[in-house]
Parts: C-alpha cells; structure tokens; sequence
C-alpha cells in the first residue's frame, strides 16, 4: 500500500494538531504531571499515573490523585523520606488489581533507582539502542525489581521481551521524552531521540491502525508495536510517537 497516496498520512497529520493541544490534559493521566513543576515530581507522578492507567480514565485521575495526596502532594519527597509510618497510610490503596502492597513496593524500588541508580531517566538512557526504546523498557524492569519484593507487583511492569506491548511505559516515554512546545508532553529527558520512541498500542489505537490498514498482526503485543513503528516511522522518522493522538482521538473522540 502506498501511504502517501492515499490520504491517511494527511489524516493522521491532521488530527495530531487537532489532539495534541492542552484541552488534551483536561480527561487525560498526563494531567498528573502537569501538577509539578520540580523534575523529579513529574517524572515519579508520571511513572505512578502510567502505572495505573487502564481502565476508566475517570477512576484512573481518581485514584492517581489519591495516591498523590497519600504522599502528600510531594511524590519525591516522600519517595526518598518516608519512614515507616508514612507507608501505613497506603493501606486501602487500590487500582483494579494494583493494591496498597503494590503501591508500596514501588515506592521502595522507586527510592532504591533515585539513590542507587541515578534515577528514571538514566536507567531508559543506558539500556536504549540506537533505534528503539524497548530494551530499555527490558531492563529497567529487572532494575526495578532487583530488591526483595512480592512476586505478584511485577505484572504491573510490562516486558516487552516476554510479548508485551508494553502500552503504559510507551506512554510514560513519550511523556518524558516528546517536546514539541504543545503543552502536552515534557520532553524532560534529552538523551533520548523521539525518533526511537514507540507508539503507545491498547485496543483504542489498535483498532483505529488497523482500520486504516497500517498495522495487520491481530493480536495487540511486542510484535504489533513493532509492525506499527515501522509504518509510522515512514510518516515522520523523527517524530513517529507522536501519531498517538491521532489514533487515539480518532478512537475514543471521533468515533471513527
């Protein structure tokens, strides 16, 4: 199939400046983030907001809003200070199948990346290649989990090794690393190319791809997001990821 030729690129061109404005944020998890402005705040609310987010979005700014209040507005303070106590009021937490145990494991692996391993960006910065990013997303799960932990948190780390799409750490990457000055995404990180970032894939974007003929592997895994990478990559090589809001939108806005 020709892509150019036949007006989907203009498409979905057309619809990522109609999405990717600030009017974006008000139903969207990336709302969380832009409630900070120190860097380390946006990088661990925005992990957190990733994490959870499946589901109604309507419960997903809920209950990411009550874990951001349970640790007192100030994600990386708490992350790096808390004692004890301060985990005991995480009890009751609950997200669908992520709990209060979940919760607090991860604040523990969070605090153990911020001491021991120079934070978030530096774990996606090391393991990326020079064309894509879900290596990182690999080993920064092994990272993650390398302190004693319950085995049942880890499901909520995808593996794009073991067949996952892997949709929430893509959109968490695209959160930090896409800066286009729209107001939407950060682009905090600097040492990573948008270039090699992954189109986030759930059922919304996967419908949408194959409807419009770029995207043929039924099922929604590692190998759709690389079979969709490939086609978006031809649309804009420097910017493919950013074909999300135009999936998305055309899905869940559009009706399409």
């Amino acid at each position: 199939m020709e892509l150019h030729k036949n007006g989907i690129k203009d498409l979905l061109d057309e619809k990522v400046v109609q999405y990717n404005t600030p009017s974006f944020i008000e139903t969207d998890p990336v709302q969380i983030p832009h409630m900070y402005s120190v860097r380390e705040d946006i990088e661990i609310s925005g992990f957190l907001a990733a994490t959870i987010s499946w589901g109604n979005r309507t419960s997903i700014l809920k209950n990411v809003k009550q874990m951001m209040k349970l640790m007192g507005n100030s994600p990386f303070d708490f992350v790096m200070n808390h004692k004890e106590q301060h985990l005991a009021k995480m009890d009751g937490f609950v997200h669908r199948t992520f709990n209060s145990t979940d919760l607090i494991t991860f604040i523990e692996a969070l605090k153990y990346i911020y001491e021991d391993r120079d934070g978030l960006e530096t774990i996606f910065t090391k393991y990326k290649t020079a064309d894509s990013t879900q290596p990182a997303i690999h080993h920064f799960k092994k990272e993650f989990f390398s302190f004693a932990h319950l085995k049942r948190t880890e499901k909520h780390l995808p593996d794009p090794f073991s067949g996952s799409a892997a949709k929430r750490m893509n959109m968490y990457l695209r959160w930090m690393v896409r800066q286009d000055n729209k107001g939407v995404d950060f682009g905090i990180w600097k040492d990573i190319s948008p270039a090699i970032l992954s189109c986030p894939l759930d059922t919304h974007s996967g419908r949408i791809a194959r409807k419009l003929g770029l995207l043929t592997r039924k099922q929604n895994d590692s190998k759709a997001v690389n079979e969709l990478d490939g086609t978006l990559r031809k649309f804009d090589p420097s910017d493919p990821a950013k074909y999300d809001y135009a999936l998305f939108g055309l899905a869940v806005y559009d009706k399409f």
